[in-house]
């Protein structure tokens, strides 16, 4: 009798881990790259475009950037919110902006890639550079709603 996928991979979040372990690493090595820029503000462009391009390229992965967030505690979660803090820090990022508030841009642009791949394959570029300007520091506006929690962003992502 043959071996299925169910042996191999019991789990599902083990299956998706192998079908796109490179990618994950891939995203791991731009947060590095990121991090190591002297300027925070290109770190938080490079790290959030080269994201963007990985989900333009795979619409699989794109499907998987849209409906995953990531966890407290692992290495990736603490290297994203590095970026983050950092751009914050440097007063580039707007100081009101949440790790949990990064998933709407991934949403947004994984939904733009996702109606335009046939069309105008690259029309998530333009989304991504009017969402980066609203995103920066000297044009923030106060915001009237608070962050999601954790908790809130899974929820939202489980329903995508």
């Amino acid at each position: 009798m043959g071996r299925t996928l169910y042996n191999w991979f019991p789990m599902r979040d083990a299956l998706v881990e192998a079908v796109f372990a490179d990618r994950v690493a891939t995203v791991a090595d731009l947060t590095e790259r990121a991090l190591a820029m002297d300027d925070a503000w290109d770190g938080f462009v490079v790290f959030l475009t080269g994201v963007c391009e990985l989900q333009g390229a795979d619409l699989g992965y794109n499907d998987l950037a849209a409906r995953t967030a990531p966890v407290d505690g692992d290495r990736g979660y603490g290297l994203m919110l590095e970026i983050l803090d950092r751009a914050q820090r440097y007063g580039e990022l707007r100081p009101d902006i949440t790790l949990a508030d990064m998933a709407f841009v991934l949403w947004g642009v994984a939904a733009t890639i996702r109606a335009t791949h046939k069309v105008a394959p690259r029309a998530w570029r333009r989304h991504l550079t009017l969402t980066l300007d609203g995103l920066r520091a000297t044009t923030a506006h106060p915001l009237q709603t608070p962050p999601m929690s954790t908790q809130q962003t899974r929820a939202a992502l489980r329903k995508c």
